[in-house]
């Protein structure tokens, strides 16, 4: 087992650049320097917090998640395609000899949770210790011994842009667990259920399990969650990086604050037409049915109820689709199914912005925009919807224009290039 001190040394050396480059930097050069020196920068913040000597010392990696196709299908129990990004929760983690578990992330407070005591806490909803909290409670609860750890964090995914800054953390936290606790025997599903658990019962979060899925599994990963408990995983090998296009998460600078209701309605409104069949989800009505009632549906739902369920049918079958496309290798026929699934969210999910704000539509706007400056590629909004992020499928030959036209209209800093990287949650190195 190596020092705190060894592993430092040994990141400077270059000794771990072949797990560095997979996941940070597959072409080297100066992002392999930009990630070596990050790796290097989270194990001397480390070093200062708990000491150099710390035994057992390793690396950790919680990457964020990318929603591709599958908008709001989740909840109705139907099918996703999502795949994890570069952008990530990177942490140095040590056993510390303790029943305690103490974190730090940069920016945040310090925090510190007792192993002996994981009931959920009220007082910690809507925090980082309710997740490490929930985490733990978990994996106790599957029936392996806890030992606490030290941990120093940093991290790259953006907050409020659709890539589940939660989920990274979660999957960072279950990764440090399994490796010091579980012996590395807990599969990536596994750690994002323990994650979605943590969400929903110490967080406070009725989230889905998409979020979790991405930034675990790895890849690409589509996801079908007829049976939500134990919902069917299968990785999509396709190599992004033969694409041609590079793949951009626009930041519109609009405000996810105040739209639980805007949220809830999607919900609702679906439940509501599966009801009126004596069912919970819209994956339990077949669509045949559904077309077959609509006159009744709209004066029992009314007309925005039944195109949201007219776009859950269409994205799950989209997603399906998107998934056999990179499958096959045909990305063409991957971006006319990322057009129609967006044309789809904007028309019919109608999640582009806010009836109790109008005046605020940077969605849509940015939506128009993009279209405006691709010549080929495809635009959609990206995960929840209302305000945030969209996503863009961007030929590489008009990256450099289409980047500078975004934020030419949003500000400097708001298009983010990324990449599907191969690998979810992970010990980067030890």
């Amino acid at each position: 087992m190596a020092t705190c001190s060894q592993l430092l040394s040994a990141l400077k050396n270059g000794a771990h650049d072949s797990a560095l480059s997979a996941l940070y930097a597959p072409e080297g050069g100066g992002l392999l320097d930009a990630a070596r020196t990050r790796a290097a920068g989270v194990a001397e913040a480390f070093a200062a917090r708990f000491g150099g000597d710390a035994q057992g010392a390793a690396l950790f990696s919680g990457p964020g998640r990318t929603e591709i196709g599958g908008n709001h299908t989740d909840h109705q129990h139907g099918r996703v395609l999502c795949g994890s990004v570069d952008l990530d929760m990177l942490a140095c983690a040590a056993p510390n000899g303790l029943g305690v578990v103490r974190f730090v992330s940069e920016g945040y407070p310090a925090l510190e949770i007792d192993l002996n005591d994981l009931a959920p806490k009220q007082e910690e909803q809507n925090t980082s210790a309710a997740l490490v909290r929930g985490v733990a409670a978990k994996i106790k609860e599957l029936g392996y011994p806890l030992s606490g750890f030290d941990a120093c964090a940093v991290s790259t995914v953006l907050s409020g842009s659709g890539l589940s800054s939660s989920a990274a953390y979660e999957t960072l936290v279950g990764n440090i667990f399994n490796h010091f606790c579980c012996g590395d025997k807990l599969d990536p599903v596994t750690i994002a259920k323990i994650g979605q658990y943590a969400e929903n019962v110490y967080f406070g979060k009725p989230c889905g399990l998409m979020d979790q899925m991405g930034s675990s599994v790895g890849g690409a990963v589509f996801i079908d969650f007829n049976d939500p408990a134990d919902p069917v995983v299968e990785q999509v090998d396709y190599d992004f990086t033969q694409s041609g296009h590079a793949l951009c998460i626009v930041d519109t600078g609009s405000s996810h604050g105040d739209l639980t209701d805007d949220y809830a309605a999607v919900t609702r409104e679906m439940g509501a037409v599966a009801a009126h069949f004596g069912k919970a989800v819209l994956r339990d009505v077949s669509v045949t049915d559904f077309r077959a009632a609509i006159p009744a549906l709209r004066e029992e739902c009314g007309d925005r109820a039944v195109l949201r369920a007219m776009h859950f049918y269409d994205d799950d079958r989209t997603a399906v689709l998107e998934a056999a496309a990179l499958k096959n290798g045909d990305f063409d026929f991957f971006l006319t199914l990322v057009k129609q699934s967006g044309l789809s969210s904007s028309l019919h999910l109608q999640n582009t912005w806010s009836v109790h704000d109008p005046r605020q539509q940077a969605i849509p706007l940015a939506l128009a925009e993009a279209e405006r400056l691709l010549d080929g590629g495809a635009v959609r909004v990206h995960g929840g919807g209302f305000a945030g992020t969209i996503q863009a499928w961007v030929p590489l030959g008009d990256l450099e224009a289409f980047k500078n036209g975004m934020e030419a209209l949003l500000g400097q800093g708001k298009c983010h290039v990324l990449r599907i990287r191969p690998v979810g949650g992970c010990v980067v190195a030890e």
